[in-house]
C-alpha cells in the first residue's frame, strides 16, 4: 500500500496518508488544522536485520 508522509504547510504536523494516485496528493488534508495539499516529505524505511552468523565456514584442505 502506498502510504506517504507529509507535512502540513500551515501548522507543521507531520501525518501519514493513503495515496492511491498523485491527484489524491493535493486533496490531502492535515488531521489537526484541516489544510489541504500538505508537503510530501522522503520517508525512511526500515530492512529486515541479516545473521551472517547462520552462515557456516567451510575448509578446503
Amino acid at each position: 500500500m502506498p502510504i506517504y508522509e507529509f507535512r502540513c504547510k500551515k501548522c507543521k504536523k507531520i501525518f501519514e496518508s493513503l495515496v492511491l494516485s498523485p491527484k489524491e496528493e493535493e486533496t490531502v488534508s492535515c488531521p489537526k488544522c484541516g489544510t489541504k495539499g500538505g508537503e510530501k516529505l522522503m520517508s525512511v524505511f526500515a530492512g529486515g536485520k541479516s545473521d551472517s552468523s547462520s552462515c557456516s565456514s567451510t575448509s578446503f584442505g
